[in-house]
């Protein structure tokens, strides 16, 4: 095992027992609140919250809320459910697709796409994508968006600047309209919003300003999720949460969030981003596990020019 594989791996029982007495403290000296409201998804992140939360304040403080809409995978409700009675946990099911539909969501992401390709309509999906090539290329981060028509059939388009801050933006309308259904849920019960974001997305910027990244208390914004999936795993969550490939659950076609927005899998990024935050030279960290030194830079680069250009989705109003 390569040196910053060993690092990468915690404790899980400590680590759960620092997390468990940090949210107790939050939630009843700081925030004053009775229990906790978690917005689950079926996904790994959510899992492991909902799973600390119940180890933190019990299963009856603890409330599971699924937001699935029209575009949301099946398997995304079967899988929070499980999650909800491995842990013994009521759960509500609210379906914002008459929200989204009210607000404009998809009729505004579609227009945009239509620019793009004309023949697009309701019987097709689609997806934002980045180049999948980071370690070999380091190329900058130019979005396209795939479209899959209902014989199946790809296309792929570059996505210009107007064209992807309008999908963008509409999409963003599913992350906004979840946390305002979490917050309606967790005021009326006296209740915290507990977020979900690992270190990956929170430093990173994969979340929406004042939708996912909506909480009161974000228990695990400090794991990289190579750590996440260590305390699931210890805390029980059920198998095949722990087996599923991420997912965004925001556009139409499924897609993964190396597809959208990591661009290479967590256990390599994880690895070169401890490294770096180690201070560890690119060769050392190259040599350690097997790479190149200009894949390692590829990805640095890649984090630094992340973390810059998102920096507003985490400052604090001014």
């Amino acid at each position: 095992m390569s040196k910053l594989a060993e690092l990468l791996n915690i404790d899980p029982e400590k680590e759960t027992e620092k997390i468990v007495d940090s949210l107790r403290e939050n939630l009843s000296k700081v925030l004053k609140k009775r229990g906790a409201v978690i917005g689950i998804s079926g996904g790994i992140d959510s899992s492991l919250v909902l799973a600390l939360s119940v180890k933190a304040f019990g299963p009856e403080k603890v409330l599971g809320v699924m937001l699935p809409e029209k575009e949301s995978s099946k398997d995304n409700f079967a899988l929070a459910r499980k999650l909800c009675k491995t842990f013994n946990v009521n759960y509500i099911i609210e379906d914002i697709t008459g929200s989204l539909e009210g607000l404009g969501c998809y009729r505004r992401r579609d227009e945009e796409i239509k620019k793009l390709y004309p023949d697009y309509d309701s019987s097709y999906k689609s997806k934002i994508i980045l180049p999948n090539n980071l370690m070999e290329t380091g190329s900058l981060n130019i979005f396209q968006i795939e479209i899959i028509s209902p014989e199946c059939e790809v296309n792929k388009v570059r996505l210009p600047l107007k064209e992807y801050l309008g999908i963008v933006a509409a999409s963003n309308l599913k992350q906004r309209t979840r946390m305002s259904m979490l917050y309606y849920h967790a005021e009326k019960r006296n209740y915290a919003v507990i977020g979900t974001g690992n270190k990956n997305e929170h430093e990173l910027g994969f979340f929406v300003k004042y939708g996912d990244g909506g909480a009161d208390i974000k228990p695990i914004a400090h794991l990289f999720k190579s750590q996440v999936y260590q305390l699931a795993e210890n805390l029980g969550v059920p198998s095949g949460i722990l087996e599923r490939t991420p997912t965004t659950d925001t556009y139409s076609a499924e897609q993964t969030q190396e597809d959208f927005f990591f661009r290479l899998p967590f256990e390599i990024l994880d690895k070169i981003w401890l490294g770096w935050g180690m201070k560890m030279a690119e060769n050392e960290i190259a040599d350690d596990l097997g790479l190149t030194s200009d894949q390692i830079k590829n990805v640095i680069n890649d984090i630094v020019n992340k973390k810059r250009t998102t920096e507003y989705l985490r400052m604090n109003p001014i």
